[in-house]
């Protein structure tokens, strides 16, 4: 009895790839910051506004879930101080803060520089000032503006920019790194 194998050589070649591929697929879906997030047993931020003064020191994740009183506190802490409007930030922005922060291995304070925006204020600095878009993402609580005292501005926007969680700007003149959950994109 001569039997052909041939046929299941083909299937199993093909089952054996199919997986392989799928695997490959699944390490990539995985982001530097999901990486970055998934290695932190709690997620925290120790802020400080400069323009209200005020200083935040909070974990906000925890137990596998955000907490809902500290996103309110560092929303507050985050709000337009030119017309002191408060907006829920993306929690995945606070999720790429602390990675960058963590990712530096800094201990002092994030210094925001600017959270959110009411459309008034983006108005008025997108008039008055260049580089200011108009549906900018710190109007819907997607964007910071941060510092880290005593890192370079270039070495805050590098560490924000290898984790591949939206975009990145870096501005050497105004001394501050631009930090947004939107698409990846680097200036």
């Amino acid at each position: 009895m001569n039997q052909d194998h041939t046929g299941d050589r083909t299937l199993s070649r093909r089952l054996f790839l199919g997986a392989g591929i799928g695997a490959a697929a699944t390490m990539t879906l995985t982001s530097p910051l999901e990486a970055a997030v998934r290695a932190m047993p709690e997620r925290a931020l120790n802020l400080y506004n400069i323009h209200t003064g005020e200083w935040l020191k909070t974990v906000y994740w925890a137990d596998g879930r955000y907490i809902a009183k500290s996103l309110a506190q560092v929303s507050h802490l985050l709000r337009d101080h030119r017309s002191d409007d408060d907006h829920p930030m993306d929690p995945r922005l606070l999720d790429l803060i602390a990675a960058t922060h963590r990712r530096l291995g800094s201990k002092g304070a994030i210094h925001i520089i600017s959270g959110y925006r009411s459309p008034a204020t983006n108005a008025l600095l997108a008039a008055a000032t260049d580089g200011v878009a108009q549906g900018s993402l710190h109007m819907s609580g997607k964007a910071v503006d941060i510092r880290i005292p005593g890192t370079t501005i270039r070495t805050v926007g590098r560490a924000a920019k290898s984790l591949r969680g939206g975009g990145v700007g870096t501005y050497l003149n105004s001394k501050f790194v631009h930090v947004d959950t939107g698409r990846i994109r680097y200036w």
